[in-house]
Parts: structure tokens; sequence; C-alpha cells
């Protein structure tokens, strides 16, 4: 049962079009009732059916008093999604297994409030409900509500988490209201174009950082960094040195042990490369993962890097640019 599922689910997805922008149209709105609908038509039913057995008047006003009233909300309730237009905004890259959030901006043209408008992920499940009879889904913790104001916008923001790196689009969305009396569901299923670049997920106690490799023609003996196993590019403050090297973010988290500042001497006879080789035996999501950690450790020291991948060598820089450049290329990888 769950394969079947899982192949309607995938087929579902695959008809519906790309985009990061799109209006409800009655082409894309669907309509079904909802469980206490369902329960509504059968008591009108009965009502009727009781009422022309026992010749009730009172009996038929009542039942097509209801009947008109769910008539009404059924109408009301398609136009509560109809003609609504939605614009995704993308959202940044993220790390793996973190959350990502982005938004998604409803917009109304109409002279009358919207209410009681829900959207969130669309799972499996739900593609092949809502071709048959409808559940609860409406009381699911993870939808997010809002009221769109009349000729205004209003933003919801959905979550989800990535679990693997790479480039992957955005999961599919569903946006559905059952405003104003509960006994119609009305929903619609929207597949955005838009594509979120996810990075390595750091590792948590990453080792300390590689030895710095010796420019060509140094002079200086690399073994003082393989004794102490990690790149030496800062050093105690010492009185005098100007403030610009000073490592402010290091010092943010010193804890009370002093400023470092940026050792400018080693800085000039070694280069910090950063190494798929140099990242364990483990394997390549494992070395990746490292990487990714000495990576932001590096940004975080304030320290010129390189990065070594096989298909790609970044030369050694600093910066949010150069951080990025070498996030996405682990990303990539």
């Amino acid at each position: 049962m769950q394969r079947v599922s899982a192949r309607f689910h995938a087929w579902f997805e695959n008809r519906l079009p790309l985009s990061d922008h799109v209006t409800l149209t009655q082409r894309t709105v669907y309509i079904l009732p909802t469980r206490p609908g369902l329960m509504l038509g059968t008591t009108l039913l009965t009502l009727l059916v009781a009422s022309i057995n026992y010749q009730l008047n009172l009996g038929y006003l009542l039942t097509f008093l209801l009947a008109g009233s769910a008539l009404v909300g059924m109408h009301v309730c398609h136009g509560t999604l109809r003609g609504l237009a939605m614009n995704l905004i993308a959202p940044g890259a993220q790390h793996a297994g973190a959350t990502a959030l982005f938004d998604v901006k409803f917009t109304n043209s109409r002279q009358t409030t919207r209410y009681g408008i829900g959207l969130r992920i669309l799972k499996p499940q739900d593609a092949a409900r809502q071709q048959g009879m409808p559940g609860s889904a409406g009381s699911a913790p993870d939808w997010a509500w809002t009221d769109v104001p009349a000729q205004g916008s209003s933003v919801l923001q959905v979550a989800f988490t990535p679990a693997l790196r790479g480039l992957h689009r955005l999961p599919t969305l569903t946006a559905e209201t059952r405003f104003p009396l509960g006994t119609f569901r009305v929903w619609t299923v929207w597949r955005p174009a838009a594509q979120i670049l996810v990075y390595p997920a750091p590792e948590i106690n990453p080792p300390p950082l590689p030895p710095g490799e010796p420019l060509s023609g140094g002079t200086t003996s690399v073994a003082r960094t393989q004794r102490s196993g990690e790149f030496d590019g800062v050093r105690a403050y010492r009185r005098g040195d100007a403030l610009k090297l000073v490592v402010w973010k290091k010092a943010a988290k010193a804890d009370g042990q002093g400023l470092v500042v940026r050792d400018t001497q080693h800085a000039q006879r070694h280069q910090l490369w950063l190494d798929l080789a140099q990242a364990g035996a483990a394997g390549i999501e494992q070395k990746l993962s490292r990487l990714c950690a000495w990576v932001l450790q590096a940004d975080q020291l304030g320290l010129d890097y390189g990065l070594r991948l096989p298909a790609v060598d970044i030369p050694p820089g600093s910066g949010e640019v150069h951080k990025r450049q070498c996030l996405e290329a682990l990303a990539l990888c």
C-alpha cells in the first residue's frame, strides 16, 4: 500500500508545472466535503425523509434552510482561494540537517478579506487523500495560518529540514481553507521552481586545523607546526600590535583568556590548505563534513585558507565571499 501511495504521490507531483508565482484559478482549486460536511449531508437527508414521511412543513423549512446555508458556505469557501496570488521568496543556502525557512507572500486583489488560509509542505499521504475522501489534516500542527486583508498581502513562513547536501528543489506546497463553516475543504497544490543550496553539515568536534604548507623558497622549517598539530596563524596580543590585526571573533569567545592577533610573519611563510586527502580516512560525506567545519573555523579566526577538492582548487583567501565559495564547492562536490 505504501508503494502504491508513493507512486501516486510521484505521479501527482510530476504533472504539476514548476513556478515561483501562481494565481489560483478555477482549474487549480479543488473542493471536497469534510467529515463534518458529510455528517451534515447525512443529517439533511434524514430530515428530508422524515419530513416527507410525516408531512412536516417546519421540517421542510429547517432542511432547506440548512441546505441553503451549506451551499452558500461552499461558494464562499471556494471563492476564498480562487483568485489569490502566491509568490515564493527563495531562501538562502543552508547546512544539511538544519531547519531552512522560506517565505510565501499571498496577495489579495479583492475588496474583501480572505480568512483562514493555511499553508504547509505537501506530504506523501496528502496526495492520495486529496483525490479521495478527505481526512482531518487541517488540524495538523505543521500548518501555518493567516488572513489576507482586502487589496493587501500577507506572508507565511514555511520550514523544512534538508537531509542531504547539494542543490535541491524546494518541496511541493499545499494551501487550503475551510472558511466559513468547515463543511467543505478547498485546497490547491503548488510546485515551486526555486532551488536551495545545501552545504554539508559541519562536524561537531573537528580536529585542529591542519599544519600550514611552507611557501616555495621559504627558509623556515615546518617542524613547529607539525609539533603543534595545527595551523599557527594567530598568537597572543603583544603591546604595540595594531588593533586591525586583532581577531575580534575569537576574542569574543576567549572567555577572559586575552586577545589574539594574526601572526603576519608566520602567514608570510606558510599557506593553510584544507585538503580532502587530509580530512581523515572516513567516508566522503564525513570528510566533507570535516572540511566544512575547518572552513568555518578558519573563517572565524580570520585566516587565509585554500581548499583542495578532486575537481577544483580554490586558492587561499578570506572573507565572506571566499567562505561562501568554499562551502558551495563542498556542497556540489
